[in-house]
């Protein structure tokens, strides 16, 4: 079989990389920077490029372009670094969604800032006490004659301090079973009620959030699809979420550094370069049979799960052959390698822990039965 890119795709690789590496020498490279390097200067590139909402249908102001592209086109904006996450969650997830189930007005309304790279998003989805668990949120909104009004906390809000609009997931009735009375609701940012809190968590990155809603006022138009019947909705988004390229590449960087200085004589060192490069392959195809429409319906739990504990592999061969400078801190690169070793835990967690995950795969997909209750 032959797993080369055709003559365009190259050319967009290529020209992918050298808007990349532009990126950077202009904005600087940080790790996982589709959720760390924001930069609505470089998103207004990306706009010009066409490579926001390059898939999206072009009667919604898309390139109506095959997905393929904006995968080969992402993999090489993380892999050096470059900031693309003030346009990522509205390009991946939420103007495909607003495409499927928005009113004509919505999509008139907040598309062409998405399209433009001028306007941010953030997604209220996890609360304290319902992580993994969509169905146990609490966030609420009642109606009240021609508003929604939100009370409630959302946590590990990424970018909820410099969003535009929060895309929120919450409950419109406690009626029936848990999934159900689940809604999605646009909520902007400057409305009063709405308080962020930044998160810093142990490497200093600071892009995850609190956010609070206090008797929140929106109006009843900013319901996205059907009242109290948002739980697919959301699941077609965490599809989006959890099988693209920046679930294998987001430290790519950190492996390109650990190569640099790793000792290519010695055979264990060799044979986990091995074992690395296959799969950075192998997960590489998962997300091309994701983006293809290759895989079947659920099978991005698998390619989540493959792909993250891959990039904790790749941190776990950087501590390896970096030694003391992948803590020392002795220059700004080694500073910024130590963070990404650090952060690799966070990538079996983010978007569904990898149990979690499994129990998807297992029940979703392979149809075993379901985990017995507990209590």
């Amino acid at each position: 079989m032959d797993f080369e890119l055709g003559v365009e795709l190259t050319a967009l690789r290529r020209r992918a990389r050298d808007v990349a590496l532009a990126g950077v020498a202009e904005h600087g490279a940080v790790n996982d920077s589709w959720i760390n390097g924001y930069s609505r200067g470089f998103s207004r590139t990306l706009a010009a490029e066409g490579w926001i909402g390059m898939t999206w249908p072009t009667g919604h102001g898309g390139g109506g372009r095959p997905p393929i592209e904006r995968i080969v086109m992402a993999e090489e904006m993380i892999s050096v670094g470059a900031p693309i996450a003030a346009s990522w969650f509205a390009d991946r997830q939420i103007g495909p969604s607003l495409i499927a189930y928005g009113t004509p007005a919505q999509q008139a309304r907040f598309l062409p800032g998405m399209l433009s790279g001028e306007v941010t998003w953030c997604i209220g989805m996890s609360e304290p006490d319902s992580g993994s668990d969509l169905a146990s949120l609490s966030t609420t909104a009642r109606r009240e004659g021609e508003h929604w009004v939100i009370s409630g906390q959302k946590i590990w809000t990424s970018f909820a301090a410099v969003a535009d609009y929060c895309y929120l997931i919450c409950r419109t009735t406690t009626e029936g079973p848990p999934h159900r009375g689940i809604s999605e609701i646009i909520v902007p940012m400057n409305t009063p009620g709405v308080e962020v809190r930044p998160v810093l968590d142990m490497t200093t990155n600071a892009h995850f959030c609190e956010v609070f809603f206090s008797d929140v006022r929106v109006p009843v138009d900013h319901l996205v699809g059907v009242e109290g019947d948002a739980f697919k909705q959301t699941m077609r988004q965490l599809e989006h979420e959890r099988g693209g390229i920046d679930r294998l590449v987001s430290n790519r960087a950190l492996y390109e550094r650990a190569l640099e200085g790793c000792d290519r004589s010695d055979p264990l060192i060799r044979q986990e370069i091995a074992r690395l490069e296959a799969g950075y392959r192998l997960g590489r195809l998962l997300v091309y049979r994701e983006a293809l429409g290759q895989a079947p319906g659920g099978f991005s739990a698998a390619t989540k799960c493959f792909c993250t504990e891959h990039e904790q592999r790749v941190a776990e061969f950087a501590a390896l052959v970096m030694g003391s400078r992948a803590v020392a801190h002795l220059t700004p690169a080694d500073q910024a390698h130590a963070k990404a070793i650090a952060y690799a835990p966070a990538y079996t967690i983010m978007g569904g822990t990898s149990s979690v995950m499994r129990n998807l795969l297992g029940e979703r997909v392979l149809g075993l039965p379901r985990e017995p209750k507990v209590g």
